[in-house]
Parts: structure tokens; C-alpha cells; sequence
């Protein structure tokens, strides 16, 4: 999906780019650019979106995206409120290893790395029991320069390299390029849905968002995501439900199941088993059992 494609300004003493971002929220457009990115959520949650599939995302979380992977670090609905005084913190590094950095990725010496880059297009969370070891690793490439901050970076690629299990943000199928109108529209559905999964949306009302006919808006939609209108929606609601059920803010299941847009605890039991595979309450469960 081509959409908002962004151009990071490199300086012309770097290979490697430094981001440290604090601002009342994330970027809320979809886009993509030509460099690896890898985020460290230090301060903030809400839910990601890596190509046609949703995570949700905290504090403390660490993700890698892929050349060219159109994202977005989608904060909770509450960043967005006129009096609110929240923030998001995060520590980014953008790399190309088809860049400044294709010559080192040529080494033999580098194979290794390379092909691990190359295995993980489609993104990853890096592992929870792994995080604060790359963290701490990512805060040496920013305190550092030069030579120095080309080797911790090359430590930090064997780092990751060295992550078991890791899993791919998305099933590495990906929609059809777009012109970057059609996109613009794609992105303001996303937003549309973000903001309102927690009431009756229609598929009317999506279609009104992106001028279009319900007919075509389901064309349009399916072709451009890979989903359609009702599978997307709830997706988006289930993530919620996720970051609902383990953050202790509610008090039982049914209340999540509400307060996320599903008007009965049987569709939304049904609808949370065929998105994540569990139940709610075991997904409570594991969930527990691993912090």
C-alpha cells in the first residue's frame, strides 16, 4: 500500500539515524519509508497497524518495521482529547541497508546479519524477555558516535539476530500499491474506525467517510486491505478488548465486551475466539502468566 511516502533526512555524517520523540501523541497518519525502523515505546499505548494487521501496543515494548512497511503507532483515543496531558516517549533508529550501508551489508563477514534483515521484512516484536537487553543496547548506539556507534550497532543486529521465536507483525502478503490519494482515504478510514469502534458503526457510515457507495466502498476496501469492512472492525475492536482486559481498568468481561462495540458477550466471545485464537479469559490468563 503506497501511502504517505516519507523521506527521512539523513545528515551527511550518518549511516545510522537517531529519533527521540516526545510529543502528545504518534504520528496518526499511515506511511512508509525506505528505511528499517526500530521503536522503542518508552512512553505510551495504543494499537499498531503493519500492513494489514493489528497489535496493540505499551510502554516498554520494542518493534521492528521493515523497508517500505506502511505502519502506523495509532495512540489510544484519550491522546486526542482537547485538555489532555499526556505524551508519548519513544527512541527510534532508522537504518538503509540498501544506502549509505550497502557496502558494509556486502561483507561476507556480514552475511550472517543480512540475511536475517532480509528473513524479517515484515517486521517483529522483539521478544518481551529480550527487550530490556536491546533497550539498553539501542541507548549505547544513541550515546554514542563514529566508529563507536557503527560497532554497538553491529552488536545490536547480533542481538536480534540472536531473538528465538520471533513472530512477523503480518503475514507478509501485502495489498496492491495505491496512489497516495487512494491512500489518504485508506488512512482516513483507519482513523474513522479507531475513533468509533466502541460504537454501532455501519458499513454506511465507513462508506459515507470515504465518499462512496457502499457497493464500491466494499471493492475499494477489500482490494486495498486484504479485508473486509466487518473483519477489519473487528480486529480493531478485539485489539481493544485486548489492552482492555489486561490493563485493570474494568471489572469484568462483559463490560469490556461492551465498552468495545459488541452488544452481546456471545458475538463478542465468538469474534474474540476466530481473531486471537483464545478466549478471553484465557487470553487473560496467558497474558498474566507471562508478565
Amino acid at each position: 500500500m503506497k501511502v504517505l511516502q516519507f523521506t527521512i533526512p539523513v545528515p551527511l555524517d550518518k549511516s545510522i539515524i537517531v529519533q527521540k520523540d516526545v510529543l502528545p501523541y504518534f504520528y496518526p497518519h499511515l506511511h512508509r519509508h525506505q528505511e528499517i525502523q526500530l521503536t522503542w515505546i518508552q512512553q505510551g499505548e495504543g494499537t499498531l497497524v503493519a500492513d494489514n494487521n493489528m497489535h496493540p501496543f505499551r510502554s516498554n515494548e520494542i518493534y521492528w518495521l521493515g523497508a517500505n512497511q506502511p505502519h502506523i503507532f495509532k495512540s489510544e483515543a484519550s491522546y486526542f482529547q482537547p485538555k489532555s496531558r499526556k505524551k508519548i516517549v519513544a527512541l527510534v533508529i532508522f537504518f538503509n541497508p540498501d544506502g549509505e550501508l550497502s557496502g558494509f551489508f556486502s561483507l561476507p563477514e556480514i552475511k550472517v546479519l543480512k540475511n536475517f534483515i532480509q528473513q524479517h521484512q515484515s517486521g517483529f516484536k522483539v521478544p518481551p524477555e529480550h527487550a530490556t537487553d536491546i533497550s539498553s543496547r539501542m541507548l549505547k548506539i544513541t550515546n554514542s558516535s563514529g566508529a563507536e556507534q557503527l560497532l554497538q550497532f553491529i552488536e545490536l543486529l547480533k542481538q536480534l539476530s540472536g531473538c528465538p521465536d520471533i513472530s512477523p507483525l503480518s503475514s507478509g502478503q501485502r495489498a496492491q500499491p495505491v496512489s497516495e490519494h487512494e491512500g489518504i482515504r485508506i488512512g482516513n478510514i483507519y482513523n474513522y474506525i479507531m475513533h468509533h469502534y466502541d460504537k454501532p458503526i455501519t458499513l454506511e457510515d465507513a462508506a459515507k467517510q470515504a465518499c462512496m457507495t457502499p457497493q464500491a466502498f466494499c471493492r475499494f476496501f477489500k482490494k486495498h486491505t486484504l479485508h473486509t469492512f466487518v473483519s477489519f472492525l473487528n480486529e480493531v475492536r478485539i485489539n481493544e478488548a485486548c489492552k482492555k482486559l489486561t490493563d485493570g481498568s474494568y471489572d469484568n468481561i462483559a463490560t469490556v465486551a461492551y465498552t468495545c462495540g459488541f452488544n452481546s458477550i456471545t458475538n463478542f466471545n465468538r469474534v474474540f475466539k476466530s481473531v486471537t485464537q483464545q478466549s478471553p479469559s484465557d487470553y487473560m490468563n496467558s497474558y498474566f502468566q507471562s508478565v
